[in-house]
């Protein structure tokens, strides 16, 4: 409860004196819900434009102290201003504007010293096309938008990069072909060709990549869960690596038995063993061991579950990397890819309800462990 003082002007008389009201003075509900408890800045003023609320969210976004707004007109204590120099309060007048407006759509604007927030408004009327009695603001902070501004060009610059070398022989080469094929031989149309399609499967990689991305983000990757024998998908991928030139006995996997019946998206876990074994290879040195165990379930309600890991015996990423390993565009080194693959690769074991972690092998290197479910169907329940 307010507690009402006196004080004495100057010609004796007592006033009485009402304090600066709290952040809880704001709350009109009985949701009991403190202002302090919310995630963004919330600025309350009244009918007669003081500010009768000024949350903890809304003191660390612009760094004004609560105890300097409380009480004061709203265009004093939150001085915005927009990208022009223009005073926000005037240009909006949201006590004098048009009687039909409710609200501010969210903008960026500056406060003193060049601080930049984002702003916006409601108006609240007792009756429709009446007065305002209630402005309401809410604040946040621009660096998580200027995050994601810059991850999306990143993501543009990335693809432009990795999309022009590509298109660059495909062109070159079939341009070539077209203007002087009668002066190659057999064996020279074979290597061109067999370049072009190459090339075209880098592209395909890539927009297949950028295509699982944004299904990550949106939260829409579907898992159509089968069947998947976890060793043999395993062994699968060792055997093209050996195909591929790779020495066989660089590879050595390990399966403790009995696994559980592990119900699984088939093609999206050869995807996840895909980029794990290629950063292995790629990255990595010495032997690559692969241990495919059962183990607890990473879901709640279920006891086991299915554990891979793999390990090389490479350098290792960095104690100080090991936080960025399976963010967008890290890359362990110079030795190409997008930086894109193990973004994605978390992505799809959080998709099907298990966990990935990354650590430091006992070799040295670098080991990436990630554990499914069993997540069988309800009708098998």
């Amino acid at each position: 409860m307010s507690v009402v003082g006196t004080s004495t002007a100057p010609d004796g008389r007592d006033v009485h004196r009402t304090p600066a009201p709290r952040h809880g003075d704001c709350v009109e509900t009985g949701l009991g819900i403190d202002p302090d408890q919310l995630p963004d800045g919330l600025v309350v003023a009244d009918d007669e434009g003081r500010v009768i609320c000024f949350n903890a969210a809304a003191e660390r976004v612009t760094a004004i102290r609560a105890a300097d707004a409380l009480g004061q007109h709203l265009e004093k204590a939150l001085p915005l201003e927009d990208l022009e120099g223009g005073r926000w309060w005037q240009l909006t007048d949201p006590y004098g504007g048009l009687a039909i407006r409710v609200r501010q759509p969210e903008r960026n604007l500056l406060l003193p010293g060049g601080r930049e927030v984002l702003v916006s408004a409601r108006y609240i009327r007792a009756e429709p096309l009446g007065p305002v009695r209630r402005v309401v603001v809410s604040l946040r902070d621009t660096e998580a938008r200027r995050r994601t501004e810059r991850s999306h060009a990143e993501l543009i610059a990335t693809v432009a990069h990795e999309l022009r070398s590509p298109l660059t022989s495909v062109k070159g080469f079939t341009a070539t072909l077209l203007a002087k094929w009668e002066r190659f031989t057999d064996d020279q149309k074979r290597l061109m060709l067999e370049t072009v399609d190459a090339d075209a499967d880098r592209v395909t990689r890539l927009i297949a990549e950028l295509l699982d991305i944004s299904r990550i983000d949106s939260g829409r990757l579907e898992v159509r869960r089968q069947p998947v024998d976890i060793g043999a998908a395993v062994g699968r991928h060792i055997q093209a690596y050996v195909a591929a030139g790779q020495p066989a006995d660089r590879f050595l996997l390990r399966i403790e038995q009995p696994l559980p019946a592990l119900w699984a998206d088939p093609d999206k876990v050869d995807q996840v063993l895909s980029n794990l074994l290629e950063n292995a290879v790629r990255h990595g040195e010495g032997t690559v061991t692969i241990d495919v165990t059962p183990s607890a379930s990473p879901r709640e309600g279920e006891e086991t579950g299915t554990s891979v890991t793999v390990s090389d015996e490479g350098p290792g990423i960095p104690e100080e990397s090991m936080n960025r390993v399976f963010t967008r565009f890290w890359r362990g080194s110079k030795r190409g890819g997008t930086g894109l693959g193990l973004y994605i690769v978390k992505g799809i074991v959080e998709a099907h309800g298990g966990t990935i972690t990354v650590g430091r092998a006992s070799s040295g290197g670098a080991e990436f462990r990630f554990t499914l479910p069993v997540a069988a169907p309800a009708y098998l329940a």
